[in-house]
């Protein structure tokens, strides 16, 4: 009897552990390690979870990475542990806190003044807080709207030329498959309109997701304006990933283990999720004529959107955030 139940036991976690392992398999894994020697990338939120895995990534085949980062200190642990295993390319932390439009502007003039090229730029830095709570940048722009989505719109706008004199390049920004129920309404953009009963009655990440969905729409409409050059705009859902990004969540011990089963079967490692993002921005298999997509477990996505969009919508986003952030219209 003792000897049954083992042989059920073993077998139950021999079949989980072959069910994680096949889910690890249709992520995808990007196994191209052709040499970036030469090549510049900077990669924001450098200093943690996918980006830092990203950094790492790069850095194996020998790119120049710029990491853009908040907090100094923790940008140089994040180097001393990637050196730990990694010795070729070059790590470069650089201050960049994308709640401030004054350090994006001061990070792009430092970038294009000391770096004769960057080929391509990838919005990965994310912030994430319970949507109930009315929280805001510097500037005033609700965080999630402001950080997620107007800080890399800004940063890209004012990297865009030297990304154009490094042609051919890419701008890869890292969107999320919760964009699927974000929603842009022009009216409230900043929130602006929001109240103590219209932020109760909020989903906890709502404006997550629609700040997701406006990395997506600013991808699509950054692919239509840079359509004349050899600039590719892509963006990527990574999955769902063991980061810090919901640090600022409280959650409560139980819910660890009631989500536990969730976890082992749904959620990737932070170098699985960067997978993607990596492809995204070396393979040659993405190229000009993908610009505009959106790609996730290493092949492109097809989004389910609960929101309606087309290019005037994009179009208008892009104009509305221009004004937002400062920048001229051109």
């Amino acid at each position: 009897m003792v000897h049954n139940s083992m042989i059920v036991v073993i077998s139950t976690f021999l079949g989980l552990f072959l069910l994680r392992k096949y889910r690890e398999f249709k992520w995808g894994y990007f196994k191209n390690m052709n040499s970036l020697k030469g090549k510049t990338y900077i990669v924001t939120g450098a200093n943690s979870g996918i980006g830092k895995e990203t950094a790492r990534e790069l850095v194996k085949r020998g790119a120049c990475v710029i990491m853009a980062c908040r907090n100094m200190s923790l940008a140089q642990i994040a180097i001393d542990d990637i050196r730990k295993t990694v010795l070729t390319g070059e790590l470069i932390a650089k201050r960049l806190d994308l709640a401030s439009l004054d350090s994006i502007r001061t990070f792009s003039s430092s970038v294009i003044r000391d770096f004769p090229q960057i080929n391509v730029l990838i919005n990965n830095a994310g912030v994430y807080v319970n949507s109930k709570d009315a929280v805001t940048t510097r500037d005033g722009f609700e965080l999630h709207f402001g950080v997620n989505h107007l800080g890399h719109f800004l940063l890209t706008n004012l990297l865009l030329g030297k990304l154009s004199e490094s042609q051919p390049s890419r701008v890869v920004t890292v969107s999320s498959l919760l964009m699927q129920s974000g929603q842009i309404d022009f009216e409230n953009l900043n929130c602006e309109k929001e109240t103590v009963n219209s932020l109760s009655n909020m989903r906890s990440n709502q404006k997550y997701c629609n700040s997701k969905l406006a990395n997506f729409l600013f991808t699509r409409e950054l692919s239509r304006r840079t359509a004349e050059s050899d600039i590719t705009a892509l963006a990527v859902c990574p999955g769902f990933a063991y980061t810090n990004l919901f640090r600022d969540s409280s959650r409560k011990w139980y819910q660890y283990i009631l989500f536990s089963p969730i976890i082992y079967f749904y959620m990737r490692s932070a170098n699985q999720g960067a997978q993607t993002v990596v492809m995204c921005a070396v393979s040659d298999e993405v190229g000009k004529e993908h610009s505009g997509q959106i790609y996730r477990d290493c092949k492109q996505f097809h989004p389910k959107l609960k929101f309606t969009t087309n290019p005037a919508i994009e179009a208008k986003l892009w104009d509305v955030s221009a004004e937002m952030v400062g920048l001229l219209l051109k």
